[in-house]
């Protein structure tokens, strides 16, 4: 079964990360949530979360893919911690899978990940930038990097890491199973 790990910064957007916890456990994947420390986590609307774990424990066990929720100043964080850049260029060059949502992208954009790829943000996170190829769709996946633009756009872009991660048929049961 896949592991998937899913950080949690102070301030991350509560609706992106609730919904890739939520479906990616739906489809019996196992998610760690891990904390940038070990207080819970006040989303930006206010909502706490309570990570599984902090993330200088979960850097011991090995995943098969990173996703990033958005969220501001949750991003900004991200951004700033470098256990997350080194972790996502580690996982980059065992060829794992790379996930980012809303401003969450610019994390990726930072740590040298987007450079001569295609990729989405929510706007204005990463339109201006020389090196990546921006494309203005709810979900960009670039090889082994997928990015999305926002709360708007959540569900569509985990039901996309469910079915990369275990196929089209838990995908197509876990999106019926929503009734949308």
């Amino acid at each position: 079964m896949p592991k998937v790990l899913v950080p949690l910064a102070q301030g991350c957007e509560e609706l992106e990360a609730v919904t890739i916890i939520d479906l990616l456990r739906r489809a019996n994947i196992t998610v760690i949530t891990a904390g940038l420390d070990i207080k819970p986590v006040t989303a930006s609307r206010g909502v706490v979360l309570i990570p599984d774990t902090t993330l200088d424990e979960a850097l011991n066990q090995e995943f098969d893919m990173i996703v990033l929720p958005g969220g501001l100043p949750g991003s900004n964080h991200l951004n700033n911690d470098s256990r997350i850049l080194n972790l996502l260029k580690k996982m980059q060059q065992q060829n794992k899978y790379i996930a980012a949502i809303c401003a969450a992208p610019k994390v990726l954009a930072n740590a040298g990940l987007l450079d001569g790829k295609s990729a989405t943000s929510y706007p204005g996170v990463l339109e201006t930038s020389p090196t990546i190829n921006f494309i203005d769709k709810p979900i960009v996946k670039d090889g082994l990097v997928i990015t999305s633009r926002g709360p708007g756009t959540a569900m569509d872009f985990t039901l996309e890491l469910i079915e990369i991660l275990v196929g089209l048929e838990t995908r197509n049961q876990v999106e019926t199973g929503l009734v949308r």
